[in-house]
C-alpha cells in the first residue's frame, strides 16, 4: 500500500506544532485501514479472501439454525378442489412418501429466507458464486456495479430473491461448486454475455428456481423422490437440468432478451410435464462432460441426443458489457 500522509499543521522546516487529538485519531485509523476488515455492504477485494464454501456446508448451516418462524409460511402442496382436485387424484402425481415430506419441507422453508448480509455463511456464499463464475482469486464487496456484470438487475443481489428466497442462491452455489455442472454453469454464463443473445445470469437463475418451487409443491417431482428416496438431490438436479434445456432453446433457436418471458413459460410447462425426460437429459449431458465431449459452446464430434443436440455448434463471442434488463 502507498504510504499517505494526512496534512499536519507546521512550518516545513521547522518542528511540526502542536497536533489536536482528533487529527492523530485520523492518522492512525487512515494508517490502518489495510488492516481493518470492512462490513458486509461495502467489502472491498481481500488479500486474504475467505474460502469458498460448498453446497453441502451452506446446506448444514440452514439445517441448524431455527427456521420455525419461516416454516410457518410455507405452503408444502398446491390445495386442489372440485374437478381439479378428483383429476389430481385419479390421474396426477403420486404423494411424496411421508419420510421424505420434512426434507421437501426444508427446501420450501429456505426458499422463504432473505439474504442476510450479516451472517457470514450468506457471505461466503455469495463470494463462492462471484469467485467461480468471474475466476477471480479475490472477494468482492456484497454490494456494488458487479454484481450487475453477473446478471443481478442491480448492486445488491437479495432484491432479486422474491419469490425464490436463499434457494436461489443455493442452487447457483451448486451449479457452480458441483464438479459435474461447474462446465454447464460456465457455457451459459458465457452465452448470457452474448454480444446479441445476452441475458441477465443470475435473475434467469432465480427465475428457474421459482419453477422448480412450484414443480416440487405441485407434486411434479414427487415420482422421482420417491424413486431415489431423496428429495434435495432432484430438486438440484430438476434446476439444472431446466437451465441446460433453457440454454438449449436460447442459442438454437436465436432468442434474444425481449423471448425471456415466453421462453421461461414454455420451460415451465414442458418441465412440469416431463420431469424425468428432463432429468435424463441431464444425465446425458453430463455423461459426455465426463467423457470431454459435450458442450453448448464448441462443436463436437459425438452425435446428438434425443432430447438436446450438443453438436455443430457456432462459436459465441462472449460480450463484456452489464447483462440487459429485468425478466
Amino acid at each position: 500500500m502507498v504510504q499517505t500522509h494526512l496534512g499536519l499543521t507546521g512550518s516545513p522546516s521547522g518542528p511540526i506544532a502542536a497536533v489536536s487529538p482528533e487529527v492523530l485519531r485520523a492518522q492512525e485509523e487512515w494508517e490502518a485501514v489495510d488492516t481493518i476488515q470492512p462490513d458486509a455492504g461495502s467489502q472491498a477485494s481481500s488479500d486474504h479472501p475467505r474460502q469458498l464454501i460448498s453446497f453441502t456446508e451452506a446446506l448444514q448451516h440452514f439445517q441448524t439454525l431455527d427456521l420455525s418462524s419461516f416454516k410457518k409460511r410455507i405452503q408444502p402442496t398446491v390445495r386442489r378442489t372440485g374437478l381439479s382436485a378428483l383429476r389430481h387424484c385419479l390421474f396426477g402425481p403420486p404423494k411424496l412418501h411421508q419420510g421424505l415430506c420434512e426434507e421437501r419441507d426444508l427446501v420450501l422453508t429456505i426458499a422463504q429466507c432473505g439474504l442476510d448480509s450479516q451472517d457470514p455463511v450468506h457471505g461466503r456464499v455469495l463470494q463462492t458464486i462471484y469467485r467461480k463464475l468471474t475466476g477471480s482469486r479475490f472477494d468482492c464487496a456484497l454490494h456494488g456495479d458487479h454484481w450487475e456484470d453477473l446478471g443481478f438487475q442491480g448492486v445488491n443481489p437479495a432484491t432479486d430473491l422474491r419469490g425464490a428466497g436463499f434457494l436461489a442462491l443455493l442452487h447457483l452455489l451448486y451449479l457452480v461448486m458441483d464438479s459435474k455442472t461447474l462446465l454447464l454453469a460456465q457455457e451459459i454464463f458465457c452465452l448470457s454475455r452474448h454480444h446479441i443473445q445476452q441475458f441477465p445470469f443470475c435473475l434467469m437463475s432465480v427465475n428457474i428456481t421459482r419453477v422448480a418451487i412450484q414443480a416440487l409443491r405441485e407434486e411434479c417431482l414427487s415420482r422421482e423422490c420417491n424413486r431415489q428416496q431423496v428429495v434435495i438431490p432432484v430438486v438440484n438436479s430438476f434446476y439444472a437440468a431446466m437451465f441446460l434445456r433453457l440454454a438449449h432453446v436460447w442459442r438454437t433457436q436465436q432468442k434474444t432478451i425481449s423471448d425471456a418471458g415466453f421462453v421461461l413459460k414454455d420451460l415451465e410447462v414442458w418441465a412440469k410435464k416431463n420431469p424425468r425426460r428432463l432429468l435424463k437429459t441431464l444425465e446425458m449431458y453430463l455423461a459426455q462432460v465426463s467423457k470431454g465431449q459435450a458442450s453448448l459452446l464448441r462443436p463436437q464430434k459425438s452425435p446428438p441426443t434425443r432430447d438436446l443436440s450438443f453438436t455443430g455448434v457456432c462459436d459465441l463471442q462472449p460480450h463484456a458489457s452489464k447483462g440487459s434488463g429485468p425478466i
